[in-house]
């Protein structure tokens, strides 16, 4: 078993020789409190809130707020995202939950759900450039698909090439525009429910749309369950806070105020938010999935323009996942470098504490996927969409089993750093894991929403990739001994300095 290296005082990891400022100096610590904060609250609010919300309402109807609450409450943020701040708040690095595998349940654990995360995130780069893409051709169709992609991917990446602050700030500002859009949206949407909003006339509008059209479950408890499916990947990116915390001033606390405030993110946007749409229309409205579910709340309302309003927040959505997305995929491909698992270039830092050849690496494979999904979309770009599906499930399954061998490593050698614990440690997290592995069979008994094809495809890839770790581990037998013995004193000096 191998250590992690940790994140110095001056807030840079080591990443090679030379003073902080120096050319591979390693990270440094750019972001800001705001910025943390913001890309915290960020990377709850997907671009999947706003666009795929639709298809679960019309599954679930209003019962679909308990596939939210089931989702994010119980198996993946709260929980989950308690655990991976247990470790995280004890350990901040750029690798995250890639780094604790790593070190709690070996090299061959960090390697595979590593390279699946960043799989995940370059995949995603695509998708979210195309649907950026689209919405922009429609405001100047002068300028084709392809051509807004290629902008859009060229501008964020530069932003990220600049500085980590850089990217904090885009950050700041983009998920900024999506908290005051989500939090205007359920103010105006619960007046208008509770009929206190001057000048609208919404005879549809009210509480009784919750039972009203067939009951609060009107396909069946069984429906709660399809919900999850649709929904459950939406919530993927609510750990970017503790990947972008090794970069921060203070990582730990920044960590932790992460960590204690996803209950309250978790139920104001998303179920507070649906909870405004399912009251505002009949869950069995068409106006839900032929606009949206957010567009159709707002027409409901008579708001002039609402599908340009949404097609500006959900712009803006898709310009922060893709923003983060690329800071995300880089910082994981500069853990792997960093622990011997990809070129060691990856690992190489500019003068502002960036790593270049990461970010180009990522991006380079990100228009290797645009160009699929322009030429190929049915087939080559769909089986990476597909293949990619489940890695959030896989991500969140290894996090709880890090973090069952994690907590007795960081009591034996530094119980003081225990500033976050996961609540009736082991028994939650055995049940977290439970439901998970409870999800992912569930899966395979979804023909209707391609549930069976995503994770026989995600688990195909997952074992190509855990084939090349065991390949590799057996090849050089585990790392060399001079790095892991390096890597092992970083980590008892930074244990030793508290």
């Amino acid at each position: 078993m191998t250590s992690q290296p940790t994140m110095n005082k001056t807030g840079n990891e080591p990443g090679g020789p030379g003073e902080p400022g120096a050319e591979g100096s390693g990270l440094q610590a750019g972001l800001k409190n705001r910025h943390l904060s913001m890309i915290a609250i960020g990377g709850v609010i997907g671009a999947g809130l706003f666009v795929g919300s639709s298809s679960g309402i019309a599954t679930a109807g209003p019962g679909i707020l308990l596939s939210y609450a089931l989702v994010g409450t119980l198996v993946v943020l709260v929980l989950v995202m308690r655990m991976l701040g247990e470790m995280s708040a004890a350990n901040p690095t750029s690798g995250s939950f890639s780094a604790h595998a790593d070190r709690a349940l070996g090299s061959w654990a960090g390697f595979s759900i590593g390279w699946l995360y960043w799989f995940f995130w370059v995949v995603v780069l695509a998708v979210e450039a195309t649907a950026g893409a689209v919405i922009l051709e429609g405001w100047i169709p002068a300028v084709p698909q392809w051509g807004w992609a290629l902008i859009v991917m060229l501008v964020l990446t530069a932003t990220n090439l600049v500085s980590v602050a850089s990217y904090g700030e885009f950050e700041f500002w983009f998920a900024g525009i999506k908290v005051v859009a989500i939090a205007a949206f359920i103010v105006v949407g619960g007046l208008a429910v509770f009929g206190l909003l001057p000048g609208v006339d919404s005879e549809q509008a009210g509480v009784s749309n919750l039972t009203a059209h067939g009951g609060f479950l009107p396909n069946g408890a069984g429906a709660i369950l399809t919900g999850v499916l649709l929904v459950v990947f939406s919530f993927m990116g609510s750990e970017i806070a503790t990947l972008a915390a090794g970069e921060s001033e203070n990582p730990r606390q920044a960590v932790t105020k992460a960590t204690n405030s996803i209950i309250w993110r978790v139920a104001v946007f998303y179920l507070g938010s649906i909870a405004v749409v399912v009251c505002l229309l009949p869950w069995d409205s068409k106006s839900i999935t032929k606009d949206g579910s957010y567009v159709a709340a707002l027409d409901s309302l008579g708001i002039a323009h609402a599908g340009q309003i949404m097609n500006f927040i959900v712009l803006t959505s898709v310009l922060s996942c893709l923003n983060s997305g690329l800071y995300t995929a880089s910082r994981m491909a500069f853990s792997l470098g960093q622990r011997g698992d990809a070129p060691k270039a990856f690992a190489r830092t500019t003068s502002n504490g960036v790593p270049r050849t990461a970010i180009l690496a990522s991006v380079a494979f990100g228009f290797v996927a645009v160009f699929f999904n322009y030429k190929f979309p049915d087939s080559v770009f769909l089986f990476l969409v597909n293949s990619s599906g489940a890695v959030a499930l896989f991500v969140w399954l290894v996090i709880c089993f890090s973090q069952l061998r994690m907590r007795k490593i960081i009591k034996a050698e530094a119980p003081e750093k225990l500033v976050v614990k996961m609540w009736l440690y082991p028994y939650l997290t055995w049940a977290t894991a439970a439901l998970i592995v409870f999800i992912l069979g569930y899966m395979l008994t979804d023909t209707e929403h391609d549930g069976r094809q995503t994770i026989l495809l995600s688990l195909l890839v997952a074992a190509v990739v855990l084939v090349i770790a065991f390949v590799k581990k057996g090849f050089r037998g585990g790392r060399p001994a001079a790095d892991a013995a390096q890597v092992q004193g970083e980590e008892r000096n930074e244990v030793s300095a508290g």
